[in-house]
């Protein structure tokens, strides 16, 4: 159900349209909560239903203009509501992590080279991770709302060091059974 607080999440940082948001999905929000462009499209017909958002009147009406939203009282008062209720850790589920649980029974043919392009991956994403830090949060950047945006990517940056160490240490494990 937090695809539509994402959204309202998002709208609420700045009014925008389907194709807007679903480019701020990819760019940032998109890194720990992911949304695909059809996905995005029926949430916000769902919550313009719901009486959560509206779409802005067109400056110039033109066939096919885009639709720009913005959120309502309502969706304002249910994402309030949302942020503080109380909700349980979700379980892992990481194919990676079931595979080499399956590898412990059938063998473990292919599998180093699965978690070394693992391993590249993860680095990837802290590099990127790391340079998205230091462009969007230089210490000048410091007010309540830029730190807790900064509090998320430090938890994306922290998950990403610990899938390298885990990765390195299982490639280890790897090397000394060989």
């Amino acid at each position: 159900m937090s695809l539509p607080h994402a959204i309202l999440t998002a709208l609420l940082e700045k009014p925008s349209s389907g194709l807007e948001l679903t480019r701020r999905f990819d760019r940032s929000i998109g890194y720990f909560w992911s949304a695909t462009h059809q996905q995005i499209y029926r949430e916000l017909g769902r919550m313009e239903q719901a009486g959560h958002i509206r779409a802005l009147p067109a400056q110039v009406p033109a066939r096919g203009q885009k639709k720009e939203y913005e959120v309502l009282p309502a969706g304002r008062a249910e994402l309030t509501d949302w942020v503080g209720r109380s909700e349980d850790p979700k379980p892992i589920r990481d194919s990676l992590l079931l595979r080499l649980r399956a590898a412990a029974v059938v063998g473990t043919e292919g599998l180093a080279d699965e978690l070394r392009r693992h391993l590249d991956l993860h680095q990837a994403q802290l590099a990127e991770y790391l340079g998205m830090e230091e462009r969007q949060f230089p210490p000048e950047r410091d007010s309540g709302e830029d730190r807790l945006r900064h509090l998320v990517l430090r938890g994306g940056i922290e998950l990403e060091r610990f899938w390298i160490m885990w990765l390195t240490e299982a490639l280890a494990e790897f090397e000394a059974r060989a």
